[in-house]
């Protein structure tokens, strides 16, 4: 297979690769090169803004596409357009984020997605994510219909995850002592590992599947106490973790999400975000890997990054060693 990925160079967009030169596919990169470009030597390179031109494409046929980085309708309708006569299947890469609200739990493919009053905004916020990436899922299909894959994956982890937004959970934990946990332990997490991602959406490419599916993960209903627990079996840490009420989380200002990875509070109404059916998904083929797998991998990944770096997500040292006294201070 002669394949295009638009991207190619970070996390997902890598592994894509990795997996289909593993594959024995063909790859050819667009991008503009300002991220890895060393990366993937054995590989076409065409560089280019698509924002700006796409001829560095013309002419060009390609069995599929991979568009791993469309965030903005009109750059995706582009880029489908320019394409449609070029490429036979064209894979976008959406997100969860898509749905209109999250209030139900178990919400499948067919759930209403969000809108956004001008449609012809292009600035990336919290509030437009969502409805911009559903645009551009309508703009790719109807440049090539029939022909398209809209992938919508959950919160991406594992090895070189630049968001820190599970990375943060197995190197706090293993650094051990006591570690800011939200309650309840029971409260329900998903994520699907980056490796088990590529590998499904390859193979779907070499299937010509075609039509939308969510993409998260794992397979069974995973808690974050088991969550932390893995961390700390693989880590062999000796970490202890201190349970805190959301009540005294949000009265303290402490970040859901950001601050405080994977953690969304119950008063915000939006289980939803932890109950996403991937039934189309697993009947598609896609298979979840042990979670002390990723785990393990994304230590070891994590291990080879400098130690100063600046974290991207999750509590800072100080900021939990405050917030883990005054817990004890009020519930003692």
């Amino acid at each position: 297979m002669n394949l295009l990925i638009i991207g190619g160079t970070v996390f997902l967009g890598r592994h894509l690769v990795e997996v289909a030169l593993a594959r024995g596919h063909a790859v050819t990169l667009f991008n503009r090169g300002q991220h890895n470009p060393e990366l993937f030597p054995e590989v076409e390179k065409l560089r280019g803004d698509r924002k700006e031109s796409l001829e560095p494409l013309r002419g060009r046929q390609f069995d599929a596409v991979i568009d791993t980085c469309g965030y903005v309708p009109r750059v995706v309708r582009a880029s489908a357009e320019f394409l449609a006569d070029q490429v036979g299947h064209y894979t976008f890469i959406s997100s969860v984020s898509v749905y209109g609200g999250f209030t139900q739990t178990n919400i499948t493919e067919t759930a209403p997605v969000g809108t956004i009053a001008d449609e012809t905004v292009e600035e990336i916020t919290g509030e437009t994510y969502g409805p911009l990436k559903a645009l551009c899922e309508q703009a790719a299909e109807r440049a090539m219909p029939g022909r398209v894959l809209n992938i919508r994956p959950g919160l991406i982890i594992g090895p070189r995850d630049p968001t820190d937004r599970f990375t943060y959970w197995p190197h706090r934990v293993a650094q051990g002592g006591d570690v800011l946990a939200p309650n309840p332990p029971e409260q329900h997490v998903q994520f699907i590992d980056v490796r088990d991602l590529a590998e499904w959406n390859i193979r779907l490419v070499e299937a010509g599947q075609t039509g939308i599916y969510n993409a998260t993960g794992p397979d069974y209903p995973l808690t974050m106490q088991r969550l932390l627990e893995v961390c700390k079996t693989e880590s062999g840490s000796d970490a202890r973790f201190v349970w805190m009420d959301e009540t005294f989380l949000l009265e303290k200002e402490v970040g859901p999400w950001m601050e405080v990875p994977l953690w969304i509070p119950a008063s915000a109404n939006e289980a939803g975000h932890s109950s996403i059916s991937l039934d189309n998904a697993l009947a598609s083929g896609l298979t979840i890997r042990p979670l002390s797998d990723t785990v393990r991998a994304t230590l070891e990944w994590d291990a080879t990054r400098p130690a100063e770096r600046e974290w991207r997500a999750g509590l800072k040292p100080e900021r939990e060693a405050e917030l883990i006294a005054a817990w004890r201070d009020q519930t003692t």
